[in-house]
């Protein structure tokens, strides 16, 4: 065969002389509009377990202007086929990936942000993940499953420089009406403020079923004790009395942290103590009934199911309080602009990570407290119950391998 000929100057200039004599087209798309940002003003997501409150999350990203939503991972293909499907329709493309495995999705470098809402036992793991990623992460409450997992994600945010986000926008917008009055101190210095939250994690011993629906369910189960599939086991429904993953504790920790991170989080907020955790549980009972209160190192008073008692019933005193303006969400949009505005400026969001860890340690603590049937301290500083064995075997559980923090 002949020899290719190397190209001359004039094979050069005429080309580049074809390329200028064509007209170069920038589409509308490129330029943007007042109604939608050029690309390079776009935050690029993808999510995670597209579920039922992950399907609400996809949603309220994918119809945001600044978002360009293009890959999504599930171990459902009912799921990632509906979702993409979705997705493509909405920018009348197909071009939105789908995945099995989350770390393809985290392995795109054109990724900025993604949002996570797999049920609860894979949270750290996806957080920590995705922050070694250079991903900015909003994550669905509640955001970690056992104590010791919040500051290994807080580290892993710090570390590499992420925006991550807890996910209850009821913390803020359910409890304001409370907020509000206690921040302009209308009640005087909080002594005391009780939530009512059950029921408390069950065992999960729900026999073998024949798998009707295309699920990884190694990759379902992934840190988790392996089990049989069992539909109820894995549904994503948000009932908490035993017919979903919310019920049981190897996934989750039941209703005290599912509602109760919502009604923790208001009540902390209210109180003005999302910055600390408790430095002691006491376990009660009153004819026969058990309760909790917490003490925090400020003095003030957290309850949980007190007898006789409202949820978020506040307890005032006459000792005056200095008012002070109310933090809120940033950016437009509640909870989800709030993220998408920090990661753009870096600044740290409404339900920054830090926080939203402090309000699942209220959780963990009665749980912990509940299952023991005693009353505990806590040593913030060290994150260990100091000289208590038992309760520090609590702290952390075992996960199958390779799932480890």
């Amino acid at each position: 065969m002949p020899k290719a000929r190397k190209p001359s100057r004039r094979d050069f200039l005429k080309t580049a002389g074809a390329a200028m004599a064509a007209p170069y087209i920038i589409t509308s798309a490129a330029r943007g509009s007042a109604d939608r940002p050029p690309p390079s003003d776009r935050i690029v997501m993808g999510g995670i377990g597209i579920g039922n409150m992950g399907r609400g999350d996809q949603g309220a990203f994918l119809n945001r202007k600044d978002v360009q939503y293009v890959a999504l991972c599930d171990v459902r293909e009912e799921v990632r086929e509906k979702s993409k499907a979705g997705i493509d329709g909405h920018y009348k493309n197909q071009d939105c990936k789908v995945y099995n495995d989350f770390r393809e999705l985290l392995a795109r470098p054109d990724i900025d942000a993604v949002h996570i809402a797999t049920p609860d036992h894979w949270h750290a793991i996806l957080v920590i993940e995705a922050c070694r990623a250079g991903k900015d992460v909003y994550c669905q409450k509640p955001e970690t499953l056992t104590l010791r997992e919040g500051p290994l994600m807080i580290a892993a945010a710090r570390r590499y420089g992420r925006v991550v986000s807890g996910g209850s926008q009821r913390v803020l917008e359910d409890y304001r009406k409370f907020v509000d009055p206690a921040w302009a101190g209308e009640f005087g210095k909080l002594k005391s403020i009780n939530v009512n939250v059950d029921p408390l994690p069950q065992l999960c011993n729900l026999p073998a079923e024949d798998m009707t629906e295309k699920i990884d369910w190694d990759l379902w189960l992934g840190p988790a004790p392996w089990a049989p599939y069992n539909s109820k086991r894995c549904s994503g429904s948000f009932s908490i009395n035993g017919a979903s993953w919310r019920s049981f504790g190897d996934y989750s920790g039941g209703g005290m942290t599912d509602w109760g991170a919502h009604h923790f989080g208001g009540a902390t907020f209210v109180a003005d103590v999302r910055e600390l955790q408790p430095a002691e549980v006491t376990y009660h009972e009153e004819n026969g009934r058990p309760y909790l209160s917490y003490r925090y190192p400020n003095g003030f008073m957290l309850y949980h199911n007190r007898p006789n008692t409202g949820n978020l019933h506040i307890e005032g005193s006459d000792e005056a309080a200095v008012p002070k303006p109310v933090p809120g969400y940033q950016g437009e949009g509640g909870i989800y602009g709030d993220f998408i505005h920090c990661v753009k400026t870096r600044e740290k969001p409404f339900r920054d990570i830090e926080l939203a860890v402090n309000s699942a340690v209220v959780s963990h603590l009665g749980n912990i407290a509940y299952a023991l049937k005693r009353s505990l301290k806590w040593d913030v500083a060290r994150q260990e119950f100091p000289g208590d064995e038992e309760a520090n075997r609590l702290v952390d559980r075992a996960r199958r391998e390779p799932w480890q923090l």
